[in-house]
């Protein structure tokens, strides 16, 4: 089959068995339990403007849909985000810690103990869906130490996914196992419009007989940022927010985010604006692929059928605390992510303030199939009945968020002169990075408190607390003045989630009427529970 084959062809290339299944996808039966499709985007914030060039995704999914504003994910890195999304769990449970292999990002590892159990898996096993996967897997996807990309995970019936990380033209797509080369023409590689056709494809030849599971996974608006050909006129005034944390010296902050340069160097400003304006172009893209897909399901009569999901893997940063551009920090922009959802029993025009996160969408989506969820290990919660508008939810007023820091064990050759444990280093030696960028937060919002506390794992055992009421940009750490039985709850509570599983993962947080607090279970070595923090992601 040549490299510029359709997906339409691909398709129709099935096995004979494969093709007996297909048929004709207008003549749908509504009685049949609701189709889900889950778009994800890679490095979209919410916090900085992410959503605003996407118009048509506006009219189409939030419109006529909900949208919380209060969305969460518990790693903001691309690999252990998208293996919460997967399993429905925290870091520390499905142990992908960073975007390399070491770091369980598709490891054998990962193949062996997590990917037989996703949702996506017990979607096509349990449930009985057809499931179709295009775009972005994970980091390490195809890489030859794991499997290459031969290895099709379990839970798939379609499966079109890139090889390793984010581009636009000149990749490899495993087409069900087999390796498919891409160039840079812009008419059939663009990946975005790829993924796109690929998607309509799937609704036209897909098994007329049984409910179907679509993710699609876009590049944009990862770097390298490449715009399609017709958008790189667009937006050309437009720069990064200067809001109030843009280009300020994050005083009071874990040491990586103090040893940044400020004010910034105008190189530096030039860039990030540069890359602001380039993430809104790719996202143009996506916002055309919103529009096909709905239109598709509509033309099938399956529209009304059908969930619709939004989301991002993790937010982004463009300046603040003068960091030129990256995620993996723990605040609001890196953490914060988009949510829209439309589908059968969502009203239009609907905004949720609940606290969500991405270990929400894996038992959603088995909640919206019928699943039982008492038969999984997740730790996250099913959104439908705040879907549905259910009166009188009990919902969580807290989670968690950990990452595990990248470094090097030599220097960087960036800025050899920082020493070893740095990474991702910009030409004027500020770092995104470290080995010990290692840290645990508990994200509270509840009726009283809009607070998060952080906990590093370095020599410091840094902490870093936040009134977002107050300080929504998170300028000023108030741990040295926040009152201190708020804080010894706050370490308690964090101890108990970095242990959590499952229903643990649920219980009442600090703020809650059924929290109970007894201080004589705190660990008397703060340090002590810091390090426990380190050996369990790894």
């Amino acid at each position: 089959m040549s490299p510029a084959a359709s997906p339409a062809a691909l398709l129709r290339a099935l096995p004979l068995a494969a093709l007996l299944l297909l048929g004709p996808a207008r003549a749908v039966r509504q009685t049949r339990r609701p189709n889900v499709v889950l778009i994800l985007t890679d490095d979209q914030d919410v916090c900085l403007g992410g959503m605003t060039p996407l118009k048509k995704t506006n009219t189409l999914i939030a419109q006529m849909g909900i949208t919380f504003v209060n969305a969460y994910v518990p790693s903001a890195l691309c690999c252990p985000s998208r293996a919460s999304i997967l399993t429905g769990k925290y870091p520390h449970n499905h142990h992908v810690v960073n975007n390399t292999l070491e770091g369980n990002c598709s490891s054998k590892l990962w193949q062996k103990i997590q990917e037989p159990y996703t949702f996506p898996a017990l979607l096509k096993a349990m449930c009985g869906y057809q499931t179709f996967f295009a775009g972005k897997y994970l980091n390490e996807y195809g890489a030859e130490d794991a499997g290459g990309v031969g290895h099709v995970p379990p839970g798939w019936s379609f499966w079109y996914a890139l090889e390793k990380n984010s581009k636009y033209y000149n990749y490899t797509l495993s087409v069900n196992g087999k390796a498919r080369r891409h160039g840079e023409n812009y008419s059939v590689d663009y990946l975005t419009d790829v993924l796109a056709n690929m998607s309509l494809d799937f609704l036209e030849y897909k098994s007329n007989f049984e409910p179907f599971f679509m993710m699609i996974a876009t590049p944009a608006p990862h770097s390298p940022w490449t715009p399609a050909p017709q958008y790189t006129k667009s937006f050309q005034n437009v720069s990064a927010p200067r809001n109030s944390n843009f280009n300020i010296h994050g005083k009071n902050k874990h040491w990586l985010i103090r040893q940044a340069k400020t004010p910034m160097s105008n190189s530096s400003i030039q860039f990030l604006d540069d890359a602001y304006r380039k993430r809104w172009q790719t996202l143009l893209s996506v916002d055309d692929l919103i529009e096909k897909l709905v239109k598709k399901l509509e033309v099938n009569g399956e529209l009304d059928n059908t969930y619709i999901f939004y989301t991002s893997d993790n937010g982004f940063h463009t300046g603040q605390f003068s960091l030129p551009i990256d995620k993996r920090q723990l605040y609001e922009f890196d953490i914060k992510v988009p949510l829209l959802v439309r589908g059968p029993g969502i009203k239009p025009n609907q905004t949720n303030k609940m606290l969500v996160a991405n270990i929400d969408l894996g038992p959603t989506i088995l909640d919206i199939a019928g699943y039982d969820l008492n038969k999984t290990q997740m730790d996250g919660m099913s959104l439908l009945p705040l879907l549905r508008g259910d009166k009188n939810v009990t919902w969580r007023s807290d989670f968690l968020v950990e990452y595990q820091g990248e470094g090097y064990n030599g220097s960087d050759p960036t800025c050899p002169g920082l020493g070893p444990g740095v990474t991702h280093c910009f030409p004027d030696c500020v770092c995104e990075d470290s080995y010990n960028n290692t840290y645990a937060c508990v994200r509270t919002l509840s009726a009283a408190w809009d607070l998060q506390y952080c906990e590093f794992d370095d020599r410091e055992v840094f902490v870093e607390v936040y009134n977002l009421t107050a300080d929504p940009h998170q300028i000023n750490n108030i741990a040295k003045t926040i009152d201190q039985e708020i804080l010894e709850k706050m370490n308690y509570r964090l101890m108990m989630l970095q242990s959590c599983s499952g229903a643990t993962c649920r219980t009442p947080g600090v703020f809650d009427p059924g929290y109970r607090f007894d201080p004589r279970l705190m660990f008397s070595n703060h340090g002590l529970r810091a390090r426990r923090f380190s050996a369990q992601l790894l």
